[in-house]
């Protein structure tokens, strides 16, 4: 059951993986910055991801969709397709859904961006085959956009975080509690040339599970090039999960329509 809230708690884990779309001009090349994750962008995200934890590993492919109305306000839809080694099945594993508006921009010369969100992940995986969690999670807060330097900005965040009561029988029903509490996100995004930049972004969450306070301590390094601009990007990632002992390599493909 741990790791399965596990699950669940990695996609609240990072809120703002995406990319956005400012009116001043960017360090990197060309008129999408994918750098700032206050920018927003359709775009079409392959990602193949590997899980490894005590008690199982998966694998499999991960498409992200996201779609920008306009350039304050983003829809992303994601279908990870996972195969677990222990229980040697392979299906969908839990959807998420994410709705971003960049409020306000440009708010000071050093606050470039409010971006208000809402979070929610749809248990569709099979928890009996360890695709899933079997708990609804809906997350709903607000991203600060810091202009550091030329080459450095910020991103911290606050919000608010639910956890269901799991719904698969295989759980004893005294067993099954809701969770609610408070996730903070300290991301950091650093340029190192026209094409090249690294995300670093400390992900504690703090919840309460039937009157009992526990912290999860998660993480993000994520390594982008972008190969052509304007157009298509690759990225590195480890997503640890140091509390649980999880760690999650996604290798991945951005292409911007």
């Amino acid at each position: 059951m741990k790791l399965k809230i596990f699950v669940c708690l990695v996609y609240l884990a990072f809120p703002l993986n995406l990319h956005a779309q400012e009116s001043e001009s960017s360090v990197i090349h060309g008129d999408i910055d994918p750098s700032k994750p206050t920018n927003l962008y359709t775009q079409l995200n392959t990602v193949f991801e590997y899980q490894s934890s005590n008690t199982q590993d998966l694998f499999g492919l991960r498409s992200i969709i996201q779609y920008a109305f306009d350039p304050d306000n983003l829809l992303l839809v994601e279908v990870p397709f996972l195969y677990n080694q222990r229980t040697s099945s392979f299906g969908v594993s839990d959807m998420r859904i994410r709705y971003f508006n960049a409020a306000k921009r440009n708010v000071t010369e050093k606050i470039i961006a409010i971006v208000p969100f809402a979070d929610v992940s749809i248990p569709v995986g099979s928890f009996e085959n360890g695709l899933g969690s079997s708990v609804w999670s809906v997350a709903g807060g607000v991203v600060l956009g810091i202009l550091a330097s030329e080459r450095l900005s910020l991103f911290p965040g606050i919000s608010y975080v639910h956890l269901t009561k799991p719904t698969t029988d295989l759980i004893p029903e005294d067993l099954k509690f809701n969770s609610n509490g408070l996730g903070l996100q300290f991301n950091a995004s650093y340029v190192f040339n026209k094409s090249t930049f690294l995300f670093i972004n400390p992900i504690p969450t703090f919840l309460n599970t039937d009157g009992n306070w526990r912290t999860v301590w998660a993480g993000e390094f994520n390594l982008n090039k972008i190969i052509i601009p304007n157009k298509f990007k690759m990225n590195v990632g480890w997503f640890p999960n140091f509390t649980n002992e999880v760690n999650i390599i996604r290798l991945g493909t951005t292409v911007f329509l």
